[in-house]
């Protein structure tokens, strides 16, 4: 049970690192491009790709979860650049899904 978790965990973090180097990639492109620095935030990719699920979204956890969530902790979040909202949640699930090494104790 736990292998099948930390599987997905892992492919969850593998996925979400794939999308942070995305995001860099289309990232400086773009600075390359305009010849000034260009980052595009998280919120407007999402409103890009699809306003409806941001919206629902934004309903659902001010409605269902708290407010508060949603105001200072989920807009920050998507004011930042979205390789730098990608990238460490791609991290810390694949720490989360990674394979121990199994000890052996030295006194054996």
């Amino acid at each position: 049970m736990f292998q099948v978790l930390k599987f997905l965990l892992r492919l969850l973090g593998y996925g979400l690192l794939a999308c942070a180097v995305i995001a860099v990639v289309a990232d400086g492109s773009k600075t390359v491009a305009r010849s000034e620095w260009v980052m595009v935030p998280l919120g407007q990719l999402w409103f890009e790709f699809s306003p409806a699920t941001l919206n629902l979204a934004q309903a659902a956890i001010q409605r269902n979860v708290s407010p508060v969530l949603w105001d200072p902790v989920i807009q920050t979040l998507l004011a930042w650049p979205a390789w730098a909202v990608f990238a460490p949640l791609g991290l810390v699930l694949l720490w989360l899904g990674a394979r121990r090494a199994k000890t052996t104790p030295a006194f054996v």
